[in-house]
């Protein structure tokens, strides 16, 4: 199962692999991607085994630095 999410604050591909990094270790997540959008709204797709909490997708993504916009 795939489950999107909208990030704020990322501004280049360091901050997209420390978002990626942050959610690729939450348990049962199996890819993560992240389209970057410098500067606005990025999206972030996380696919898993078993449904990801978004509080759990919310605390690695803050936990990172950036913030999550819709869950």
């Amino acid at each position: 199962m795939t489950a999107s999410f909208d990030v704020t604050g990322l501004t280049c591909g360091s901050c997209a692999s420390r978002v990626t990094s942050a959610v690729s270790a939450l348990e049962d997540v199996t890819a993560v991607r992240v389209d970057l959008v410098a500067g606005g709204t990025s999206t972030v797709a996380v696919r898993s085994n078993q449904p990801v909490p978004p509080a759990a997708v919310r605390s690695a993504v803050e936990q990172a630095g950036y913030q999550l916009t819709n869950a």
